[in-house]
């Protein structure tokens, strides 16, 4: 059942809402990273292909994102950042929501599958399932879920490569590394300054079972390890130094942030660090994407 429309939303911006907007536009950045980086040939398709990619793999995560909040507007309602979400405010009912998040799995599905080719439609598939009908499940019953959930949320650039190439290569396969190391010291950030709503909503992430230390060693761990992954496409042959360079100075930052951690044990002091990494972690995204552009740029143009 749903309840009266508030006046601040509107049903456009719920069914919005449900797509989390802001995940769909992290993961269409490195979509586009891998259509960039990918080799083109006179079989590639052209823009036609670019198009398709990004369109059919934003819906894809639109899809996941709704099935997600479908799945999980109870424990919404337990945490105070995302109880005023359209299911769990009760403005959307499931089966509305449910047919709006099908409907942009299907779609997703037709762009791709026409639009590019069948390899990338299937990988789609696979991130949008895993994501719904594994990790999420899985957020209630391990802290593991977070690297189960990272895989689905690693296969936006890895769809940009296939889309022009047709086949998994092993520079895809580094583009896939670099997003889902990435994401782990991204996500312990945020489930330590959001420790309590994690807690109250029975999701059991790093902080909540097995306390900040950990999480914190953990974030280190990660953010050192995506150092030599993203820099692995330099001796692949894929990218120059000028990749190199930028990528490498933006993980030992991510580092730097990272190993901050341990200094911090007051708890206002630990809340502020936390935030820190998670907002440079959206800042390191798009600066190694960059680097790419910059890098290509350089070898097509010889210089700039």
């Amino acid at each position: 059942m749903t309840k009266p429309a508030d006046p601040k939303t509107s049903p456009a911006r719920d069914y919005l809402a449900l797509t989390k907007p802001g995940i769909v536009r992290m993961c269409l950045i490195m979509t586009a990273g891998g259509l960039w980086l990918a080799p083109a040939s006179s079989e590639s398709g052209g823009w036609i292909v670019w198009v398709a990619a990004l369109i059919g793999s934003a819906l894809a995560v639109a899809s996941a994102n709704a099935f997600n909040m479908i799945a999980e507007r109870e424990g919404d309602r337990s945490m105070a950042r995302t109880r005023n979400r359209p299911l769990a405010a009760g403005r959307l009912s499931v089966a509305r929501a449910s047919v709006f998040a099908a409907a942009l799995g299907v779609g997703s599905m037709l762009v791709l599958g026409f639009g590019t080719n069948v390899l990338t439609a299937g990988l789609a598939a696979f991130a949008l399932l895993s994501y719904w009908l594994v990790y999420t499940p899985l957020k209630r019953k391990t802290p593991l879920a977070l690297v189960i959930g990272a895989v689905p949320g690693a296969v936006p650039p890895v769809l940009g490569w296939t889309a022009v190439t047709g086949s998994l290569d092993l520079p895809g396969a580094v583009l896939f590394g670099i997003l889902l190391v990435w994401q782990m010291p991204h996500f312990l950030a945020i489930s330590i300054f959001r420790k309590q709503d994690y807690a109250d909503a029975g999701i059991r992430v790093v902080p909540v079972v097995r306390g900040e230390t950990v999480a914190k060693v953990q974030a280190i761990l990660w953010a050192a390890l995506l150092i030599p992954v993203s820099l692995a496409l330099t001796p692949l042959g894929v990218t120059s130094e000028v990749y190199m360079v930028i990528a490498g100075a933006a993980g030992l930052v991510y580092l730097g942030f990272a190993i901050k951690g341990l200094t911090t044990h007051e708890h206002a002091a630990e809340l502020r660090w936390a935030r820190q990494l998670f907002g440079f972690s959206l800042i390191y995204l798009p600066v190694v994407t960059l680097a790419l552009v910059i890098d290509l740029l350089w070898f097509s143009g010889g210089g700039l």
